[in-house]
C-alpha cells in the first residue's frame, strides 16, 4: 500500500509542477533590443519554437499525468486496477516511458533554444530567457520523476508474466 500511494504522490506532484511550468511559459514575453537597428520589439513564447514544443508536449504530460492520477486513486481506494488484466501494467509501463521521453526531448529542446538566444541577445530579453530556463528546469525534472515512475512500474511486469 505504501508503494502505491507513494507513486500516487509523485504523479500528483509531477501534474502540479507542470501545471506550474505551463503557467509561467504560457505567461512569458520579453523585449528584445536590437541596437544596431534602434529597434525594440515584444517577444512572446509562442514566436519560438521550441517553446511551443515544450508546452506541446507539457500539455501532453499533464493529460497522461491526469489519467494516471485518476487510474491511481481509483487501484488505491478499490485495490482493484481499472483495466482488467495484464493491459494495465503493460499501459503504465509503456506509457511511462513515452511521456518520460516526451517530457526530455521538450525540455532539451527549450534548454537549447534559450543558452544559444541569451547568448545572440545578451543584455536584452532576459527574464524572457530566465523564465525559459525555469520552465525547461521544471520539465527536466520531471522528466527524471516520470522515469523513476517508470522503472517502478517495470518492477510489475516480470511478476505478472512469469
Amino acid at each position: 500500500m505504501a508503494t502505491r500511494l507513494a507513486a500516487l504522490f509523485l504523479r500528483i506532484l509531477t501534474f502540479a509542477s507542470l501545471f506550474v511550468s505551463m503557467i509561467i511559459l504560457v505567461t512569458n514575453s520579453g523585449y528584445i533590443d536590437l541596437p544596431v537597428y534602434d529597434l525594440t520589439f515584444k517577444i512572446r513564447f509562442q514566436d519560438i519554437y521550441a517553446y511551443r514544443y515544450m508546452l506541446a508536449t507539457t500539455v501532453i504530460s499533464i493529460a497522461y499525468t491526469i489519467l494516471q492520477v485518476a487510474f491511481s486513486l481509483y487501484y488505491v481506494s478499490t485495490g482493484n486496477r481499472v483495466i482488467s488484466g495484464d493491459g494495465s501494467f503493460k499501459f503504465d509501463f509503456y506509457g511511462d516511458k513515452v511521456i518520460s521521453y516526451v517530457l526530455a526531448t521538450g525540455g532539451a529542446a527549450a534548454f537549447g533554444v534559450t543558452k544559444d538566444m541569451k547568448v545572440v541577445f545578451a543584455g536584452s530579453g532576459n527574464k524572457l530567457f530566465d523564465r525559459g530556463y525555469g520552465c525547461a528546469s521544471l520539465v527536466l525534472f520531471w522528466f527524471a520523476c516520470t522515469a523513476a515512475l517508470s522503472i517502478y512500474s517495470s518492477y510489475a511486469l516480470p511478476k505478472r508474466f512469469q
